[in-house]
Protein backbone atom coordinates (compact mmCIF):
# COMPACT_ATOMS: atom_id res chain seq x y z
CA UNK A 1 0.00 0.00 0.00
CA UNK A 2 3.02 2.63 0.79
CA UNK A 3 4.39 1.50 -2.26
CA UNK A 4 1.57 3.19 -4.63
CA UNK A 5 2.10 6.61 -3.39
CA UNK A 6 5.55 6.60 -4.84
CA UNK A 7 4.58 5.30 -9.03
CA UNK A 8 4.69 9.20 -9.71
CA UNK A 9 7.61 10.55 -7.29
CA UNK A 10 10.45 10.49 -9.87
CA UNK A 11 13.88 10.80 -8.64
CA UNK A 12 16.63 12.66 -10.74
CA UNK A 13 20.02 10.85 -10.57
CA UNK A 14 23.10 12.76 -10.98
CA UNK A 15 25.98 10.64 -12.38
CA UNK A 16 29.75 11.94 -12.91
CA UNK A 17 31.44 9.77 -15.71
CA UNK A 18 35.20 9.90 -16.57
CA UNK A 19 36.75 8.80 -19.58
CA UNK A 20 40.05 9.28 -21.29
CA UNK A 21 39.59 8.92 -24.83
CA UNK A 22 36.39 11.32 -24.66
CA UNK A 23 37.50 14.09 -27.10
CA UNK A 24 38.25 17.42 -24.89
CA UNK A 25 35.18 19.57 -26.58
CA UNK A 26 32.69 16.65 -25.25
CA UNK A 27 33.66 17.74 -21.43
CA UNK A 28 30.56 18.35 -19.58
CA UNK A 29 28.54 17.11 -21.95
CA UNK A 30 25.26 16.76 -20.08
CA UNK A 31 23.75 13.35 -21.36
CA UNK A 32 19.91 12.81 -19.72
CA UNK A 33 18.76 9.47 -19.68
CA UNK A 34 15.56 7.85 -19.67
CA UNK A 35 14.05 4.26 -20.16
CA UNK A 36 10.58 2.35 -19.57
CA UNK A 37 8.18 4.83 -19.93
CA UNK A 38 4.95 2.34 -20.05
CA UNK A 39 2.20 4.85 -20.97
CA UNK A 40 -0.29 2.09 -20.78
CA UNK A 41 0.23 2.00 -16.97
CA UNK A 42 -0.36 5.95 -16.60
CA UNK A 43 -3.22 7.21 -14.77
CA UNK A 44 -2.56 10.39 -13.98
CA UNK A 45 -1.55 12.72 -16.46
CA UNK A 46 -0.65 15.70 -14.13
CA UNK A 47 1.54 13.29 -12.20
CA UNK A 48 3.27 12.73 -15.36
CA UNK A 49 3.51 16.12 -16.77
CA UNK A 50 5.65 17.35 -13.37
CA UNK A 51 8.03 14.40 -14.42
CA UNK A 52 8.46 15.91 -17.98
CA UNK A 53 9.05 19.19 -16.46
CA UNK A 54 11.80 17.74 -13.98
CA UNK A 55 13.87 16.46 -17.49
CA UNK A 56 13.51 19.80 -19.06
CA UNK A 57 14.51 21.44 -16.20
CA UNK A 58 17.63 19.44 -16.13
CA UNK A 59 18.78 21.61 -19.21
CA UNK A 60 20.83 18.94 -20.59
CA UNK A 61 22.37 18.70 -24.28
CA UNK A 62 20.84 15.45 -25.24
CA UNK A 63 18.15 13.10 -24.43
CA UNK A 64 18.07 9.39 -25.07
CA UNK A 65 15.50 6.54 -24.37
CA UNK A 66 16.40 3.65 -23.95
CA UNK A 67 12.43 1.08 -24.77
CA UNK A 68 9.54 0.26 -23.61
CA UNK A 69 7.38 3.07 -24.62
CA UNK A 70 4.17 1.06 -24.50
CA UNK A 71 2.96 -1.87 -22.62
CA UNK A 72 1.97 -3.93 -25.57
CA UNK A 73 -0.19 -0.98 -28.04
CA UNK A 74 0.75 2.43 -29.81
CA UNK A 75 -2.18 3.96 -28.86
CA UNK A 76 -1.35 3.97 -25.02
CA UNK A 77 0.98 7.00 -26.61
CA UNK A 78 -2.41 8.80 -27.51
CA UNK A 79 -2.72 10.49 -24.45
CA UNK A 80 0.62 11.55 -23.86
CA UNK A 81 2.12 12.42 -27.02
CA UNK A 82 1.88 16.13 -26.52
CA UNK A 83 3.54 15.51 -23.28
CA UNK A 84 6.67 13.89 -24.46
CA UNK A 85 6.81 15.73 -27.33
CA UNK A 86 7.81 18.64 -25.43
CA UNK A 87 11.12 17.05 -24.72
CA UNK A 88 13.63 18.59 -26.52
CA UNK A 89 17.26 18.83 -26.31
CA UNK A 90 20.11 21.31 -28.32
CA UNK A 91 21.45 17.92 -30.01
CA UNK A 92 18.18 16.17 -29.83
CA UNK A 93 16.30 13.25 -28.52
CA UNK A 94 17.48 9.59 -29.72
CA UNK A 95 15.42 6.57 -28.15
CA UNK A 96 15.49 2.49 -29.13
CA UNK A 97 12.59 0.04 -28.71
CA UNK A 98 12.54 -2.42 -25.72
CA UNK A 99 10.66 -5.89 -25.10
CA UNK A 100 7.23 -4.59 -24.98
CA UNK A 101 7.43 -2.45 -27.56
CA UNK A 102 6.96 -5.84 -30.06
CA UNK A 103 3.55 -6.19 -28.67
CA UNK A 104 4.76 -9.54 -27.98
CA UNK A 105 2.60 -10.05 -24.72
CA UNK A 106 -0.93 -9.80 -26.26
CA UNK A 107 -3.45 -11.18 -28.78
CA UNK A 108 -3.61 -9.86 -31.85
CA UNK A 109 -5.30 -8.87 -33.97
CA UNK A 110 -6.75 -6.07 -31.91
CA UNK A 111 -9.44 -3.68 -32.65
CA UNK A 112 -8.55 -5.01 -36.30
CA UNK A 113 -4.57 -4.13 -36.54
CA UNK A 114 -2.23 -6.80 -36.64
CA UNK A 115 1.04 -6.64 -34.43
CA UNK A 116 2.98 -5.99 -37.30
CA UNK A 117 0.54 -2.83 -38.01
CA UNK A 118 0.65 -1.74 -34.49
CA UNK A 119 5.28 -1.54 -34.72
CA UNK A 120 4.80 0.60 -37.70
CA UNK A 121 2.26 2.54 -35.77
CA UNK A 122 4.56 3.08 -32.91
CA UNK A 123 7.73 4.12 -34.96
CA UNK A 124 5.46 6.98 -36.10
CA UNK A 125 4.55 7.97 -32.91
CA UNK A 126 8.53 8.24 -31.93
CA UNK A 127 8.85 10.30 -35.44
CA UNK A 128 5.54 12.58 -34.47
CA UNK A 129 7.31 13.23 -31.24
CA UNK A 130 10.61 13.88 -33.07
CA UNK A 131 12.49 11.56 -31.25
CA UNK A 132 14.66 9.96 -33.56
CA UNK A 133 14.35 5.78 -33.20
CA UNK A 134 17.62 4.12 -33.92
CA UNK A 135 16.92 0.71 -35.16
CA UNK A 136 20.68 -0.77 -35.29
CA UNK A 137 22.12 1.93 -36.31
CA UNK A 138 24.12 4.59 -35.65
CA UNK A 139 24.34 8.12 -36.05
CA UNK A 140 27.70 10.81 -35.38
CA UNK A 141 27.47 13.30 -32.63
CA UNK A 142 29.72 16.53 -33.54
CA UNK A 143 30.67 19.34 -30.77
CA UNK A 144 32.44 21.85 -31.93
CA UNK A 145 34.09 20.19 -34.91
CA UNK A 146 35.12 16.59 -32.70
CA UNK A 147 32.90 13.37 -33.35
CA UNK A 148 31.94 10.39 -31.87
CA UNK A 149 29.24 8.02 -31.99
CA UNK A 150 26.03 7.18 -30.78
CA UNK A 151 24.57 3.50 -31.49
CA UNK A 152 21.08 2.03 -30.99
CA UNK A 153 19.89 -1.57 -31.52
CA UNK A 154 17.06 -3.12 -31.00
CA UNK A 155 15.88 -5.19 -27.97
CA UNK A 156 18.85 -8.08 -27.65
CA UNK A 157 18.58 -10.12 -24.17
CA UNK A 158 20.50 -12.83 -23.00
CA UNK A 159 17.43 -14.33 -21.25
CA UNK A 160 16.00 -17.02 -23.32
CA UNK A 161 11.64 -15.22 -22.49
CA UNK A 162 13.06 -11.90 -24.54
CA UNK A 163 13.65 -11.48 -28.08
CA UNK A 164 16.88 -10.96 -30.15
CA UNK A 165 15.53 -8.76 -32.26
CA UNK A 166 19.22 -6.31 -32.01
CA UNK A 167 21.63 -6.49 -34.62
CA UNK A 168 25.35 -5.31 -33.54
CA UNK A 169 26.52 -6.03 -36.81
CA UNK A 170 24.03 -3.37 -38.36
CA UNK A 171 24.56 -0.33 -36.29
CA UNK A 172 28.38 -0.94 -35.75
CA UNK A 173 30.17 -0.85 -38.44
CA UNK A 174 31.51 2.76 -39.72
CA UNK A 175 31.88 3.92 -36.11
CA UNK A 176 35.60 2.09 -35.89
CA UNK A 177 36.97 5.29 -36.50
CA UNK A 178 35.39 7.42 -33.53
CA UNK A 179 37.24 7.77 -30.65
CA UNK A 180 34.20 7.08 -28.49
CA UNK A 181 30.91 5.13 -28.41
CA UNK A 182 27.96 5.19 -26.86
CA UNK A 183 25.21 2.13 -26.96
CA UNK A 184 21.34 2.14 -26.38
CA UNK A 185 20.48 -1.52 -26.15
CA UNK A 186 17.57 -2.15 -23.89
CA UNK A 187 18.48 -4.88 -21.95
CA UNK A 188 21.55 -5.04 -19.33
CA UNK A 189 21.99 -8.56 -20.11
CA UNK A 190 23.25 -7.37 -23.64
CA UNK A 191 26.18 -6.06 -21.91
CA UNK A 192 27.85 -9.09 -20.65
CA UNK A 193 27.12 -11.60 -23.43
CA UNK A 194 28.02 -9.60 -26.24
CA UNK A 195 28.79 -5.65 -25.93
CA UNK A 196 32.04 -6.82 -23.86
CA UNK A 197 33.31 -9.57 -25.55
CA UNK A 198 32.77 -8.26 -29.28
CA UNK A 199 32.72 -4.99 -28.82
CA UNK A 200 35.46 -3.98 -26.08
CA UNK A 201 35.60 -0.27 -27.57
CA UNK A 202 32.16 0.89 -26.85
CA UNK A 203 32.57 2.98 -23.66
CA UNK A 204 28.71 3.50 -22.58
CA UNK A 205 26.00 1.42 -22.82
CA UNK A 206 22.95 2.80 -21.60
CA UNK A 207 19.84 0.33 -20.74
CA UNK A 208 16.57 0.06 -18.88
CA UNK A 209 14.33 -3.00 -18.24
CA UNK A 210 14.50 -4.01 -14.69
CA UNK A 211 12.92 -1.06 -13.12
CA UNK A 212 14.96 -2.63 -9.92
CA UNK A 213 11.97 -5.06 -9.70
CA UNK A 214 10.52 -1.77 -8.49
CA UNK A 215 11.27 -3.10 -5.23
CA UNK A 216 14.00 -3.48 -3.30
CA UNK A 217 16.16 -1.40 -0.77
CA UNK A 218 18.91 1.10 -1.86
CA UNK A 219 20.90 3.11 0.88
CA UNK A 220 24.34 4.13 0.86
CA UNK A 221 27.23 1.20 0.73
CA UNK A 222 24.07 -1.50 -0.02
CA UNK A 223 21.28 -2.18 -2.68
CA UNK A 224 19.38 -5.29 -2.94
CA UNK A 225 15.91 -6.34 -4.95
CA UNK A 226 14.89 -9.95 -5.90
CA UNK A 227 16.06 -8.93 -9.58
CA UNK A 228 19.53 -9.27 -8.92
CA UNK A 229 18.88 -13.20 -9.04
CA UNK A 230 18.08 -13.00 -12.54
CA UNK A 231 19.78 -9.91 -13.86
CA UNK A 232 23.78 -8.87 -12.51
CA UNK A 233 23.46 -5.79 -13.38
CA UNK A 234 20.36 -4.11 -12.74
CA UNK A 235 20.25 -0.64 -11.28
CA UNK A 236 23.11 2.16 -11.79
CA UNK A 237 26.45 1.86 -12.65
CA UNK A 238 28.63 -0.93 -13.72
CA UNK A 239 32.41 -0.91 -14.79
CA UNK A 240 34.33 -3.68 -16.45
CA UNK A 241 37.70 -2.43 -16.88
CA UNK A 242 37.32 0.87 -19.36
CA UNK A 243 33.77 0.11 -19.89
CA UNK A 244 30.96 1.17 -18.40
CA UNK A 245 27.11 0.42 -18.35
CA UNK A 246 24.28 2.50 -16.70
CA UNK A 247 20.89 1.06 -15.88
CA UNK A 248 17.78 3.08 -15.44
CA UNK A 249 15.51 2.52 -12.64
CA UNK A 250 12.16 3.13 -14.93
CA UNK A 251 10.35 6.01 -15.66
CA UNK A 252 7.18 4.39 -15.27
CA UNK A 253 5.76 1.32 -13.81
CA UNK A 254 4.23 -2.07 -15.09
CA UNK A 255 2.39 -4.61 -13.15
CA UNK A 256 2.44 -3.74 -9.43
CA UNK A 257 1.20 0.36 -10.03
CA UNK A 258 3.75 1.38 -7.20
CA UNK A 259 7.36 1.86 -6.20
CA UNK A 260 9.23 0.21 -2.70
CA UNK A 261 12.06 1.32 -1.75
CA UNK A 262 13.54 1.52 -5.31
CA UNK A 263 11.84 5.04 -7.48
CA UNK A 264 11.32 5.76 -10.90
CA UNK A 265 14.17 7.64 -12.43
CA UNK A 266 15.58 10.92 -14.15
CA UNK A 267 19.33 10.13 -14.93
CA UNK A 268 22.09 12.82 -15.64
Amino acid sequence: AYGFSNKYKYEVKKVQLAFENLPPNFKGLKILHISDIHSGSFTDKKAVAHGVEMILDQKADIILFTGDLVNDRADEMEEYMELFARLKAPMGVYSTLGNHDYGDYIQWPVNGLSKEQNLENLKKVHAAMEWRLLMNEHVVLERSGQQIALLGIENWSNKARFPKHGKMELAYPGTEKYPFKILMSHDPSHWEAQVQPQYADIDLMLSGHTHGMQFGVEIPGFKWSPVQYVYKQWAGLYENNKQKLYVNRGFGFIGYPGRVGILPEITV
